[in-house]
């Protein structure tokens, strides 16, 4: 087998590449996740308590529900 038929081009897999930069609110919602994942926290309902404790409310500065954040993170996600 020659080596240009055993190499393949470099595939970018949609999350790891972004289509524009990081929001503000993004940078925030990350960062607050970041920190409550670092704490242990792995459960839904614990995570969006944490957000909402600490402030890291929705792009409306709406307190999570378990449906927006879910609605939420498909958005981001995709």
């Amino acid at each position: 087998m020659e080596q240009e038929s055993r190499t393949q081009e470099p595939k970018n897999i949609v999350w790891q590449t972004r289509t524009h930069e990081q929001t503000e609110f993004e940078r925030r919602l990350s960062a607050a996740m970041e920190a409550a994942f670092a704490d242990g926290i792995t459960e839904l309902e614990t995570l969006i308590d944490r957000l909402n404790d600490d402030g890291v409310h929705d792009e409306k500065n709406n307190a999570w529900t378990a449906d927006s954040f879910c609605t939420a993170m498909r958005r981001l996600g995709g």
